[in-house]
């Protein structure tokens, strides 16, 4: 009975996907769209699971990280280090890079809570972004597996609880909520489509959710619980994406850039009380996805440079660290980095496909596996992701390109 409620690993992965950057996609397509991209984010939904669990799986059979992994199968020495550039890229430099956003969706969070509280009195960012970061500092570096994840649970739950709350009192309308799961590719949504799968499915997810498996579960007999698992934590992550994608839909205004834009957006509609739960759930959204991304970046320059250790280890902290301070840096300063980041984009935009791909042929080795390899109907699922993601990753480097 224990096994079957576990709650673990997966809520790791939701933490990370559903940060502001999703929070801001989502609300964005509400405003624009109404519900008629729904179908988009249930396609995300299934497309993560779908790759996660595979992600897992590796994890807990191997009892190695999607990297250690991944570096490992190539023995020419170019190819290997081409591979490892392009993933340190992506992934440790994509995330210091990302992690001023987490954090500043959490600034903006506090923010507006505290200037009801204050009544509109001037708080400086910089503040808030070191405390948001000392948070995150103080979880890490305990090192300890246990505290970090019933943590990201209780903030993962509180973010949940928050958004699905919003959407509920805005009452949409559930004839128009199942007119929104029918498929709609007009051209002027191709990019909001795009971005909803993108910010759900995303690279650094399947190495961190591999690499974090192993510290909760030994042994191929815990493979069902992992599942469970992922699918429950993923989904209930896709559940919170549809609300904050409701609550968009009820805006009266159409003049919205950001979540703390829809925080008070809704006020006028809905009183004040929704604005600070929103505010909540941007805060909860933040600080989870900075906590995460430092971690992602940590686990994977561990597998690809082959070191030792565990969240405990000297080096593993080291990394963490340096993502987390330029993090709070760029935060406080507002420091856009604009340049690092389209860097990254372009990285992730390549590496996505690769790592799909290579999940996906992996999980057919017997001789890394042994039975635990896909099944048909795994397969079948996943050269579908597969030419999702192929598409997004050459829509991201592309969009990129075009925008210089």
């Amino acid at each position: 009975m224990k096994k079957l409620f576990s709650i673990g690993p997966g809520t790791w992965v939701t933490a990370a996907f559903i940060g502001p950057g999703t929070v801001t996609v989502c609300t964005l397509a509400g405003v624009k769209f109404g519900y008629t991209l729904l179908w988009a984010l249930i396609i995300s939904v299934v497309a993560c699971v779908i790759l996660q669990e595979m992600a897992a799986r590796l994890g807990v059979v191997t009892q190695k990280g999607l990297s250690e992994v991944l570096t490992s199968q190539f023995e020419n020495k170019a190819i290997k280090n081409v591979l490892i550039v392009l993933i340190l890229s992506a992934i440790a430099i994509g995330n210091a890079a990302y992690e001023a956003g987490n954090i500043s969706g959490g600034v903006l969070g506090v923010n507006t809570l505290l200037e009801a509280v204050t009544e509109n009195k001037h708080i400086p960012k910089s503040y808030i972004s070191i405390l948001i970061g000392g948070i995150a500092f103080i979880m890490l570096y305990s090192g300890n597996y246990k505290l970090i994840e019933r943590s990201l649970i209780g903030l993962v739950l509180l973010m949940s609880l928050a958004f699905i709350t919003t959407a509920i009192v805005t009452k949409p309308n559930i004839w128009e909520l199942g007119k929104g799961v029918v498929p709609d590719f007009s051209t002027n949504k191709l990019l909001t489509i795009v971005g909803l799968i993108g910010t759900t499915v995303v690279p650094y997810n399947l190495f961190l959710h591999a690499s974090i498996v192993r510290e909760k579960w030994k042994s191929t007999t815990d493979l069902p619980t992992a599942r469970k698992d992922t699918v429950v934590a993923i989904v209930l992550g896709g559940i919170v994406s549809i609300a904050i994608m409701i609550a968009g839909a009820a805006m009266q205004q159409t003049e919205v850039h950001s979540a703390a834009d829809l925080a008070k957006g809704l006020e006028p509609v809905f009183g004040s009380i929704a604005k600070y739960v929103l505010s909540i759930g941007l805060f909860a959204a933040g600080i989870t996805s900075a906590i995460t991304a430092p971690l992602a970046a940590a686990y994977v320059v561990k597998g690809c440079l082959g070191w030792k250790g565990n969240l405990k280890s000297k080096k593993f902290k080291a990394v963490w660290m340096i993502i987390l301070l330029l993090g709070v840096v760029f935060s406080s300063l507002g420091i856009k980095s604009i340049e690092i980041i389209r860097f990254a984009q372009i990285a992730n935009g390549l590496l996505l496909p690769v790592v799909a791909t290579f999940l996906l042929w992996v999980m057919n080795q017997s001789k890394i596996l042994g039975q635990y390899t896909n099944s048909r109907q795994q397969n079948l699922l996943g050269i579908l992701v597969l030419l999702v993601v192929c598409f997004l990753g050459l829509r991201s480097v592309w969009n990129v390109i075009i925008n210089l």
